[in-house]
This record gives structure tokens, C-alpha cells and sequence, in this order.
């Protein structure tokens, strides 16, 4: 499995951004219409307090992937009303056709005290070919629960025949790692599945995909594409702590297989993309979204400052 970088695609500091968010096009998703495929992305603002929130947007693309259409001129949902779950931001956003309607499974953020954030799994639908979503109520459909109780979130969802599966992530422990640092979080890869796409059933605090470099090791952003009849998860890895700013400890693109959904095997060798070294993806590949376009297969994520500059992207090679 082989993938040529096209390279980065779309840079948030060179275009108007809706309500005044500059900078950061985070965790790209697409949804491939019949002429042209939107890219939605989660980019940021800040508040009278000096902290960041974070909003959905999108950028329509030609389906080569390289010439831009237009970007959003608004946010596509609001943020959620105060002491709502995502109050203080959205990100990310996975969308998906279901019939007539697109369906939105948003990752909301609200600030605590003794910790950072907490995150939950929301949905919101889109009757307008996803111009604007409006949520199915003010509270989350997937969240904290007993044997997951810190933060869930990234969920990525995939119809696969009568059943909604949802791969995403939840967060085993807070830990403070140092004195004088705040404590970081850690989370792993887990699965759901439902009916309806609203009320789900966890495999309760099941981690599925085996850790790399460690207990310590957070799983990010599940991604499932069906190749060959073969069931293949790109995803990001990176350690727990000490990660924003030290060499080599940025996310990094992992992979695994499974030929029935239940059991998954670990091989980051088998589709690994390095970056480039003095490039936007010098020092962190994380973020990844694949999908199917025309026939090819594509990858998109994130570079260097966890997406402050953009996005790429890259095809497989078949």
C-alpha cells in the first residue's frame, strides 16, 4: 500500500473565513457530490477570555482535488447553548449521505476546571446538501458512560448494510506528568454499532487497536475504508504528554486490517506516510480522512501544529 503525496491543498490563512475565525482547517472530511466535493474542516476563533473556539466550515473542490470552487461564507452549525456539551466548540465533524439528508456526527467540547475538556458525539442533519446542519436535540448520542467515564469523541461513521458502526475514540485516564504542567489526556480506539444511527450500543471500554509505542500511546480520529474486500483503519497516533512542541513526539499516521469488523490487526508499516522534511508535514502527519472519489482513493490530513496551516492530501496507489 503506497500513497503519493499530492501535497497540501487548502490553506485557511489565505482565505475569509466565517465568523472571523483565522487560521487552522483541522481534521478535513469529505463529502463527494456528483460534480465537486466539499471538504469540511474545523477552524478557530477566539473569545473575549483568550481562548479558542472552534467552529465547521467547508471548502467546495473540483473533483481533482487541487482547484478550489469556493469557501464556506458561514459556520454550518452553531455552537451548543450554554452548558451544553459543545458549548465551546465542534471538532471534528464526519459527514455522510443518507438518503435525502446528510448526516453530521459532531465531536463537541466544553471546558472544565480540574481538567481541560470534555468531549461527547453529537448528530445534526442537513436538508440542504450540507450548507447548514441543525442538531436533533441539545444533548449528545454518544458520551461518558460507567465503564468509559472520561471524554468520548472522533466518531467516524459507516453504513455497512442494515447496521451503523461507529469507530471512535474514548479516554482511559487524566494523568499529570509533571508538577508544573497541566494533566493530559489519554484515549483509545473503541466501536459502537446501531440501528438507527441515534441510539447506540458501545463495546464498553473494548480497546480494538493494540498500542505501538506504549500504554501512554493516544489513539486519535478512526478512519474505515473497504479496499478489496478487506476492511482497513487509518488513524493517528502520538504519546500522552510532551507532544506540542518536542521533536519526533507529534501525531503520526497509523493503520490497521480486520475481515470482519470485530477483530483488528496493527501493521503502520503497511500504509505508512512519512512527511517531507522542511515541509508543511515536516514534523506531524495526524488527522487522516479516507475516502473514494471517481474510482481512486484518497487520503486527507493535517501537517505540522495539528492543521494551524492546512491540509493535504495524498492517493493510493493501486
Amino acid at each position: 500500500m503506497k500513497w503519493h503525496k499530492i501535497g497540501k491543498i487548502f490553506d485557511p490563512t489565505q482565505h475569509l473565513l466565517p465568523n472571523g475565525c483565522a487560521q487552522f482547517a483541522q481534521s478535513p472530511q469529505a463529502l463527494v457530490l456528483n460534480d465537486y466535493v466539499r471538504i469540511y474542516f474545523s477552524t478557530r476563533v477566539m473569545d473575549e477570555n483568550g481562548k479558542y473556539l472552534s467552529h465547521i466550515a467547508f471548502v467546495d473542490m473540483q473533483k481533482n482535488l487541487r482547484d478550489i470552487i469556493c469557501v464556506s461564507n458561514q459556520t454550518v452549525i452553531p455552537l451548543g447553548k450554554r452548558g451544553c456539551f459543545d458549548e465551546h466548540g465542534i471538532f471534528p465533524m464526519n459527514v455522510l449521505q443518507h438518503g435525502d439528508e446528510v448526516l453530521g456526527y459532531t465531536c463537541g467540547w466544553n471546558r472544565r476546571t480540574s481538567v481541560s475538556v470534555e468531549t461527547a458525539i453529537g448528530l445534526a442533519i442537513s436538508c440542504d446538501g450540507g450548507l447548514t446542519f441543525r442538531r436533533i436535540g441539545d444533548g449528545p448520542v454518544l458520551s461518558a458512560t460507567l465503564n468509559e467515564p472520561y471524554l468520548v469523541g472522533d466518531g467516524f461513521v459507516k453504513i455497512i448494510g442494515d447496521t451503523f458502526h461507529m469507530w471512535y475514540i474514548f479516554g482511559t485516564c487524566w494523568k499529570q506528568y509533571a508538577p508544573d504542567i497541566p494533566p493530559d489526556r489519554t484515549y483509545k480506539i473503541g466501536h459502537a454499532t446501531s440501528s438507527n444511527g441515534i441510539e447506540w450500543i458501545k463495546e464498553d471500554a473494548r480497546q480494538i487497536i493494540p498500542d505501538k509505542i506504549g500504554s501512554d500511546e493516544c489513539q486519535a480520529l478512526p478512519t474505515v475504508i473497504d479496499l478489496a474486500g478487506r476492511y482497513n483503519m487509518f488513524f493517528c497516533y502520538r504519546p500522552s504528554f510532551n507532544y506540542r512542541k518536542s521533536k519526533g513526539r507529534g501525531y503520526r499516521i497509523g493503520h490497521a486490517w480486520s475481515d470482519d469488523l470485530l477483530n483488528w490487526t496493527r501493521d503502520d508499516n503497511e500504509a505508512r506516510l512519512e512527511g517531507t522534511p522542511g515541509e508543511w508535514d515536516s514534523d506531524m502527519q495526524c488527522y487522516p480522512h479516507v475516502f473514494e472519489c471517481d474510482g481512486k482513493v484518497f487520503l486527507l490530513y493535517n501537517g505540522n501544529e495539528f492543521g494551524r496551516y492546512g491540509f493535504g492530501i495524498a492517493e493510493l496507489q493501486i
